[in-house]
C-alpha cells in the first residue's frame, strides 16, 4: 500500500465526513438560504469525491460523473437561488 494510496483514502474519508457534517444542516436549516448553502456544500464535497475516486481506481469515467455533478450542481443552486429571491424560476 503506497502513501499515494493512503492519502487519497483519508481525503475521500474526509469528503465523506464533510457531507455528512452538510446533512444536519440541509435537514434542519433555520432558513431555506441554509438549506440551498448546505446542498451546494454537498455538491461540491460530491464532486471532489468523484475526483478522488477517479484517482483510485484510474478510470476518467469519474471524472466525466464530476463534470455532470458539478454542472447540475450550479444550475441546481442558481435556480434555487433565484427562486429564494425573486419567488420564480423563469420569468
Amino acid at each position: 500500500m503506497s502513501i499515494f494510496f493512503l492519502a487519497l483514502s483519508l481525503a475521500l474519508f474526509i469528503l465523506v465526513l464533510a457531507m455528512a457534517c452538510t446533512l444536519p444542516r440541509l435537514i434542519k436549516g433555520p432558513t431555506a438560504q441554509d438549506r440551498v448553502l448546505a446542498l451546494d456544500c454537498m455538491y461540491l464535497n460530491a464532486m471532489l469525491a468523484m475526483m478522488v475516486l477517479s484517482l483510485i481506481y484510474a478510470d476518467s469515467l469519474y471524472f466525466e460523473a464530476a463534470l455532470l455533478i458539478a454542472l447540475l450542481g450550479f444550475v441546481g443552486t442558481a435556480a434555487m437561488a433565484k427562486f429564494l429571491l425573486r419567488g420564480e424560476v423563469i420569468e
